[in-house]
């Protein structure tokens, strides 16, 4: 019996971790460029849109002068220096250099959107940022040019936030970029400005147009590399439970499905795959590494705790009419109640707001309810009508 016991937890650890693997995997990794000069807050901006010190990303490579690419699973940054003043060689000649250097990495490792960082305070574009920019939309990128360290000034009256006169203009002309000395128009082929700072004036808060930022970079971002980037980002959370719906659905179809021929209580393990796979695939939509904060013993015990036998044992006694088995309506309702719960889980372990230390702990404030289970039940009911 207790061997029995033990392959069921051996089972409900392979089928959470391999599931996130799985899907990690499928979703692939976001590649962002980001091009700019040292100091003009380029880390600053990685860290507050993605949670990360790019320094500590996972593996730094050094590209060649000029040129480093940090990655983990979801995330690549290329970090491309600004133009080298005193260099002989031209600006543009410069980027085709670290865009020859990147171009000669595997696929996996492209470019999709770049973030061309100018500090607001600087009032200006110069011939070499707009030579560099060139350059970059002729090899196919899209180019976001990104305000950095903004000076928002709020208006005692609206409270709106503005900026200074002067940057103001400065934007005008971004929008409408004209030669002053012609008057001819100037082709500046970035796709969108956004103005941003990742702190107040005061050196606090969360900053602004870091929304503005993201949605722009979804937009432009290849079809195929959409979802890898809602997965690396951390400020859009109706995003990622966008993606979570759909599996929590698919999962609860498939207990059901399990479920056709109604399973004795004690056959209800074989949900536990299921519901597993569920909860595994949603971690990896919230870039959880639950495997390596947990120990792999805590894993099984997390996953023997809150699938298969254990939830519809605890639930089966309080639904009426439900007897000693566990039919499909059931099944799909402790399913998608649980994708729920753990959906919740997944979003304060990804906001910092519980220690993953504490699980466990945390599973038993969240775990779902009988109301919920029974919500479900009539959701599902009401669904088939």
């Amino acid at each position: 019996m207790a061997k029995k016991n033990t392959d069921a937890r051996q089972l409900d650890e392979r089928a959470f971790v391999e599931a996130t693997s799985e899907a990690k995997s499928r979703y692939g990794r976001f590649n962002l460029a980001i091009v700019g000069a040292s100091g003009v807050g380029k880390s600053s901006l990685v860290n507050a849109v993605f949670g990360r010190d790019w320094a500590k990303v996972g593996r730094g490579l050094p590209v060649t002068r000029g040129v480093h690419f940090y990655s983990d699973d979801s995330l690549g940054i290329w970090d491309v220096e600004g133009f080298e003043i005193g260099s002989p060689v031209p600006p543009d000649q410069q980027l085709r250099n670290h865009l020859d250097a990147i171009a000669a990495h595997p696929g996996n490792h492209q470019i999709s959107v770049v973030w061309y960082c100018v500090r607001a305070a600087d009032d200006r574009l110069t011939p070499a940022d707009i030579a560099m920019i060139r350059e970059l939309d002729a090899r196919g990128l899209p180019v976001i040019l990104v305000l950095t360290k903004v000076d928002w000034i709020k208006n005692p009256i609206t409270g709106h936030q503005g900026v200074a006169k002067d940057l103001q203009a400065f934007v005008d002309w971004l929008n409408d970029p004209v030669d002053p000395s012609t008057g001819e128009r100037i082709r500046i082929p970035y796709r969108q400005v956004i103005l941003t700072s990742t702190r107040d004036r005061h050196g606090k808060g969360k900053g602004h147009g870091l929304g503005d930022l993201v949605t722009e970079t979804l937009e432009l971002a290849p079809d195929r590399d959409k979802d890898a980037f809602r997965i690396a980002q951390r400020l859009n959370l109706p995003w990622k439970r966008e993606m979570a719906r759909p599996i929590i659905a698919a999962a609860s179809a498939a207990a059901a499905g399990a479920a056709s021929v109604p399973l004795p209580v004690s056959d209800a393990v074989t949900l536990a795959p299921i519901q597993l796979t569920m909860m595994g695939r949603i971690a990896a939509i919230y870039d959880l590494e639950v495997k390596t904060m947990l120990s792999a013993g805590a894993l099984a015990q997390f996953g023997v705790q809150v699938a298969g036998r254990a939830l519809a044992t605890s639930f089966l006694k309080l639904i009426p009419g439900a007897g000693i088995v566990v039919n499909a309506a059931v099944a799909a309702a402790l399913t998608a109640a649980t994708g729920e719960s753990w959906l919740k889980i997944c979003e304060l372990l990804h906001t910092g707001k519980i220690d993953v230390r504490k699980l466990d702990q945390e599973w038993a404030k969240y775990a779902p309810s009988f109301m919920d289970v029974a919500r479900k039940l009539v959701e599902r009911r009401v669904g088939r009508k």
